[in-house]
């Protein structure tokens, strides 16, 4: 494994523990016990309570897995476009149209079991698709930041969002009906043996999307040529890679992850749509997701589990009197040290170079 490879993979991790850490320290500064921490964290993933105060409760284990889902896919929205030079900022607008494109289809269109819950995702990883097209095509025509029109679109989908699932038939002024059972991913069975959690096949998507994001970027044309683009337009365009068109697809597909993020929301997580004041952050948290991840298929899904295991275990932390903010911190924490990322990188080297001096001598 070469140094680049290896560091790729232990400054994500340096930083995680780092990160965790910093949150340990905060915890016994504040006068709690660390193994307070560790028991959120494994009750978060487990179910199972190392206090043995409480049963082993597999709720738990699925509403880690429900909560990790769309994040992945967040995440993997973000990477994409950042693997190919773009900074897809917009993924919270993308992830509210694919929720309200599925939204409209499962409320207004009769489908059939197995086929409609698949047509409803295509069609809001589609919707997701769309939205990005925006910010895709004037990038390309006008040179227009992707950043700052992705910022605005955002804000243009979070209340034209909320105000067409008002509009729709039996809607509240907070949610719609309940989609037809049909048109859902919900599981019984995994509902049973999660103890009457909210997981659902939406898991089998995430998996099917992390395999192809990896194979897109990894061993296709498609995907050196959107990578290529990112890395340097002039030199591609010099290539023959078609630069405009690079643009606006690596955006796309971003888009299409991102949409894809809201149908599972609304089809599995929920089996309504909700109307929002304010927004998910799935989009947002998909940043911090990307980065800790190195924005690799592998990556990002194991930082879309921590990010989900840190998200589960604040209301665990609550129980137990400790602030839930020592999730935030944490999560926080690991960012930052990611973000420095090349302050470690140097340290790393300090030290090899000093052992290779030591070793030397």
């Amino acid at each position: 494994m070469n140094s680049n490879k290896k560091n790729a993979i232990l400054i994500p991790v340096i930083s995680v523990l780092l990160g965790i850490g910093l949150g340990m320290i905060i915890l016994v500064a504040s006068g709690q016990s660390i193994t307070l921490l560790f028991n959120a964290f494994i009750k978060g993933a487990t179910g199972f309570d190392v206090t043995g105060k409480a049963a082993q409760n597999m709720r738990y284990p699925g509403e880690f897995l429900v909560t990790a889902m769309p994040l992945i896919l967040g995440g993997l929205s973000i990477g994409f476009a950042y693997r190919c030079g773009m900074f897809n900022i917009g993924a919270e607008g993308q992830v509210l149209m694919g929720g309200l494109v599925a939204t409209i289809v499962a409320i207004l269109i009769p489908l059939p079991p197995i086929i409609g819950p698949i047509i409803i995702l295509l069609i809001g990883g589609l919707a997701g698709a769309l939205w990005a097209f925006i910010p895709g095509i004037l990038k390309s025509r006008f040179n227009i930041s992707e950043v700052v029109t992705g910022i605005m679109l955002n804000y243009t989908a979070l209340y034209g969002s909320s105000y067409f699932i008002k509009i729709l038939p039996g809607s509240t002024q907070t949610r719609t009906v309940d989609f037809p059972l049909s048109s859902t991913l919900k599981s019984s069975f995994l509902a049973d043996i999660t103890n009457n959690s909210r997981l659902h096949w939406g898991f089998i998507v995430v998996i099917l999307a992390v395999i192809i994001y990896w194979f897109i970027i990894e061993k296709t044309t498609f995907g050196f040529e959107l990578r290529a683009t990112g890395f340097n337009k002039f030199g591609a365009k010099y290539a023959g890679i078609k630069v405009n068109r690079s643009i606006i697809l690596s955006l796309m597909v971003s888009g299409f992850l991102a949409g894809l993020a809201g149908s599972l929301l609304v089809q599995g997580t929920f089996g309504y749509g909700r109307v929002l004041s304010a927004f998910d952050n799935i989009g947002f948290d998909g940043i911090a997701i990307a980065l800790v991840g190195s924005c690799n298929a592998i990556g990002v899904m194991l930082a879309g589990l921590l990010f989900s295991l840190l998200k589960v275990s604040q209301p665990l932390l609550q129980i137990a009197k400790v602030p839930r903010e020592i999730g935030d911190i944490i999560s926080a924490s690991i960012v930052f040290f990611v973000a420095i990322q090349w302050a470690i990188q140097w340290l790393i080297e300090k030290i090899s170079k000093k052992k290779a001096k030591g070793g030397s001598k």
